[in-house]
C-alpha cells in the first residue's frame, strides 16, 4: 500500500473542535475529549497506508471510517487524503452535509 500525506480541510478542522468543545463543556472537563482526540487521530494514521478501510458513501470518491459513535469523511486523492468532515453519528442526520 502506498503511504499518502493526511490534509484536513478547514471544516474538519472547525467539525473536530466544535465536537470536542463539545463534550468538554458538557463534562467539565478535557479528559474525554482527550481520549477521543486521541483515538481520532490514530484512526485518521491508519488511513495513511490503508487508505481503502472506509465505507464507500454516497457521494463519489468519498469514504466513511467510523471510529465510535463518529465519521470521518475522507476522499482519496493521487497522493494525499482529504478529510472533508467529521461527524457526531448522534445527531440528527438531516443536518448532515458532506459537501459544505
Amino acid at each position: 500500500m502506498v503511504k499518502r500525506k493526511i490534509i484536513w480541510s478547514p471544516r474538519s478542522k472547525l467539525d473536530l473542535f466544535t465536537i470536542l468543545d463539545f463534550y468538554h463543556r458538557r463534562n467539565g472537563t478535557k479528559t474525554y475529549s482527550k481520549k477521543l482526540n486521541s483515538a481520532l487521530r490514530k484512526s485518521v494514521r491508519l488511513l495513511e497506508k490503508n487508505s481503502d478501510i472506509g465505507v464507500r458513501s454516497d457521494i463519489l470518491n468519498v469514504r466513511n471510517l467510523i471510529e465510535g459513535d463518529i465519521s470521518i469523511f475522507y476522499e482519496i486523492k493521487s497522493d494525499t487524503i482529504e478529510i472533508s468532515a467529521i461527524w457526531d453519528n448522534r445527531q440528527n442526520p438531516n443536518d448532515l452535509n458532506i459537501l459544505k
